[in-house]
């Protein structure tokens, strides 16, 4: 089955929502980086996030960067996205192997720990969006929902979640963000609650299951859902050697230098897909020469 985002509108337009499925992306993003089962739930959790984010944006070229730095063992994530459904990303430490939270439950608030969740969005602007909040639980939905609430003044139900299987297979992952707009009614937001207060976890209701279409069907049929748009996803880097080559390009001429004398071949790994490119002196030469 395709990984894929579904937008929709409810209560007359008052309410906006997305939801994933995210399985085959966060499989691929586990056997790049060669995850951990904490840290594959993490990844994958960001990953949702950020394609849902990223579906968000309008512009052809618009591009959105989340980052979580804790003092957790993972230390750090990063997830890269933009508007046409390619999402990528990297822990900082992918073999994290803590207890569990309880019985079958993967502890990855207590793998990221307490620090920085920051959202970059570069929409094309002079400078890019920079918004920063404090790490409220580690368990990623519940701070990218604080962080809608505080930084973009839109209140948000957001959950998401992974399901790693005993061989440390990913089983299932999706999401889905709700969000508010100002002119949204009372009872539209208590009858919201009501539903969330007694639903399943993501990954049961899509252990059941259930589609994207069907979870928004859960929380939104009583407010007039309507679908709007289905958007494929996938994990996807794009980087190459052209690119690579062009970041060498602004390191100073002295620290090229310095690489010819060692007068070795150098290899520059991508962080997102850990592939490797190699520059020989030859190249390292001609790119002071271009100068």
């Amino acid at each position: 089955m395709e990984d894929y985002i579904v937008r929709a509108t409810a209560a007359d337009d008052t309410v906006r929502a997305f939801a994933i499925r995210s399985t085959n992306l966060t499989a691929e993003a586990r056997e790049i980086h060669h995850t951990f089962p904490v840290v594959t739930a993490a990844l994958g959790r960001l990953l949702s996030a950020g394609a849902m984010m990223g579906s968000m944006m309008k512009g052809e070229n618009d591009k959105l960067t989340l980052q979580m730095k804790g003092d957790g063992p993972i230390a750090q994530m990063t997830v890269t996205a933009d508007s046409h459904g390619n999402v990528k990303g990297f822990p900082a430490n992918p073999s994290v192997d803590i207890p569990l939270k309880r019985a079958g439950k993967l502890d990855v608030g207590g793998a990221i720990g307490k620090g920085i969740f920051t959202v970059i969005m570069d929409l094309g602007l002079k400078e890019p969006y920079n918004g920063q909040v404090e790490i409220q639980t580690g368990e990623i939905g519940d701070d990218l929902a604080y962080y809608f609430t505080v930084s973009e003044q839109t209140p948000s139900a957001v959950g998401l979640g992974v399901m790693v299987d005993t061989d440390s297979s990913v089983k299932h992952a999706g999401g889905f963000i709700i969000q508010m707009m100002p002119d949204v009614a009372e009872e539209t937001i208590e009858a919201l609650e009501a539903k969330l207060s007694g639903a399943d976890p993501v990954t049961t209701m899509m252990d059941k299951g259930m589609s994207p279409e069907d979870i928004l069907e859960y929380y939104l049929k009583d407010l007039g859902l309507k679908i709007t748009e289905k958007q494929p996803v996938r994990y996807h880097c794009g980087c190459s050697k052209e690119k690579v080559a062009g970041a060498l390009a602004t390191i100073s001429t002295d620290d090229l230098k310095d690489l010819i004398n060692d007068g070795e071949e150098i290899e520059v790994k991508c962080y997102f897909c850990n592939s490797a490119y190699k520059f020989s002196t030859a190249e390292l030469e001609e790119m002071i020469e271009s100068r």
